[in-house]
């Protein structure tokens, strides 16, 4: 009898690893599939680049700012409850986005998303991290981690095939399908637990954190229309830092904050945070910049775009589990900062390819950093809650995710703002040399940087700027911005590695 209950407690186990990867698939899925999209939804439903802008970065900001406050609901409600809502509410929101009419409506619905999607990944993990234990549960967030990989990674391809067949928003009624089976198998299998001593939410934490991410990506992409010392980026920057030290009070006073501040004292708590953001720079960003340069400036059909970024993804399939695997014989900190360390050299080789290099040239600089990435992708979940104990893992979770979503979110949208502005650097330089007439030079970038190129020539006609002028600008302000990211992942490594190895020392 004690066997028969064995065994139907670890079906149980790994019926709820799949709700929770399939859920861990389709979020970032819905995530980077729109930046395939962005073409196809301005040509049906129209709208201004900074709005287009903001179909991808409406997602990530709400994601951002809600998951350390969704890990601490799930410890106080029941990591089950807050996990099928969360599911349940992005699923529903999935029908609504394929059927918005407005890209103001549009963006808002992604909002909503991303809060949704905060819900699910906090209340899934801090799930994880009660059923399994041990090298099983290295294995279960390596697994997830995969999941996760996969959909950021696929989100590119899978969007760009129901793009040319079925339109844009099929996109997102495959989310609300795969989110409603994750929800049903979840609802079945899952058992409630919740943190016995949590308290109520700290909603002014909450407030003041999510005002502070605000102010600062909108400071951030204000910054090539308005310029760095412009009263509205000075102000939105300089009002976000006063929020964030607001926030910093808030949490050291509160009686139990969302965010343990304390632990930031431990060097490897340090390092384990600098991975995610690492990851973001050399991979995230590419997973939404590619797509904009090979649909809109290479001129390549979406589907064709999204099989070149199979280079990109396909070791996300593999290497996850094989770092778990390989922290038998090797340390995570070896393997992750060693997979930095890749992915820069692979950064390094994408830069240097001009921007009419044939697509298949491009494969094995993209299969390297895909390599890089996936090495600190698969250990980076497991170490993230092996600092806390583990009835805790609600909020160690909410604490990494939010970094790991922040982080994206702000990479994202700083990466767009600098591609942007070295659009307007290479074009004012263009047009200084050769033109007579002054273009729009601000309307030409924003349209370029976003993939747009016919919206580009329109805007290059008045004052006689050609196509190869605009390739010329644009393969130099993609290659500056490829060469920073493999800068900062080179000291995110070196950071790394000082942060982790010294905690181990000590």
């Amino acid at each position: 009898m004690d066997r028969r209950s064995d065994l139907q407690s670890s079906s149980n186990r790994y019926w709820v690893l799949f709700a929770v990867c399939a859920a861990g698939l389709i979020l970032p899925l819905e995530y980077t599939g729109p930046a395939m999209a962005l073409p196809a939804i301005q040509r049906d439903i129209g709208g201004s680049p900074v709005a287009l802008a903001w179909v991808v970065n409406a997602f990530a900001l709400s994601f951002g700012s809600a998951v350390m406050a969704a890990g601490a609901l799930a410890d106080q409600y029941g990591r089950k409850r807050i996990f099928c809502l969360g599911i349940a509410s992005f699923s529903t929101l999935s029908v609504l986005v394929g059927l918005a009419q407005s890209l103001i409506i549009l963006d808002l619905i992604r909002g909503a998303q991303g809060l949704a999607a905060a819900l699910t990944i906090a209340g899934g993990s801090a799930i994880l991290a009660q059923e399994f234990s041990g090298r099983a549960r290295t294995k279960a967030f390596a697994l997830l981690g995969t999941a996760f990989g996969l959909g950021l990674a696929f989100g590119p391809i899978i969007a760009g095939v129901l793009v040319e067949t079925l339109g844009w928003r099929s996109i997102f009624f495959l989310g609300a399908l795969v989110g409603g089976a994750a929800m049903v198998i979840g609802s079945i299998q899952m058992r409630e637990s919740r943190d016995p001593d949590a308290r109520r939410l700290d909603l002014w934490g909450l407030i003041s954190f999510t005002l502070f991410l605000l102010l600062l990506t909108f400071g951030i992409m204000q910054i090539p229309q308005s310029g760095w010392f412009s009263a509205p980026v000075m102000g939105m920057l300089l009002t976000s830092i006063v929020v964030f030290i607001c926030f910093i009070r808030i949490e050291l006073t509160h009686e139990r904050a969302m965010l343990d501040l304390t632990l930031f004292r431990y060097p490897r708590f340090v390092g384990v945070q600098l991975l995610p953001i690492a990851t973001a720079i050399c991979f995230i960003v590419l997973l939404i910049l590619l797509p904009l340069r090979l649909v809109g400036i290479n001129g390549m059909s979406e589907i064709s775009a999204g099989a070149t970024m199979i280079a990109l993804s396909a070791p996300m399939m593999v290497v996850p589990l094989l770092a778990a695997l390989l922290t038998r014989w090797f340390s995570a900190t070896t393997l992750s900062c060693g997979g930095l360390l890749i992915a820069a050299a692979g950064l390094g080789w994408l830069g240097m390819l001009p921007i009419s290099t044939p697509w298949f040239s491009m494969l094995p600089a993209l299969l390297l950093i895909g390599l890089g990435t996936g090495l600190p992708w698969g250990l980076m979940d497991d170490l993230s809650i092996s600092v806390v104990p583990v009835e805790r893992a609600g909020m160690a979770t909410g604490i990494f995710t939010t970094t790991r979503a922040c982080g994206e979110a702000i990479c994202v949208a700083a990466s767009l703002a600098l591609l942007n502005g070295l659009l307007q650097y290479q074009l004012q330089n263009i047009a200084v040399d050769t033109l007579s007439a002054a273009p729009d030079i601000k309307t030409i970038a924003n349209s370029m940087a976003l993939g747009n190129l016919d919206q580009a020539m329109q805007a290059s006609q008045p004052a006689g700027l050609a196509m190869h002028q605009l390739n010329t600008a644009y393969s130099k302000a993609f290659r500056g911005v490829v060469f920073t990211l493999m800068t900062i992942t080179l000291i995110a490594a070196f950071v790394c590695r000082l942060t982790l190895s010294y905690s181990k020392e000590k």
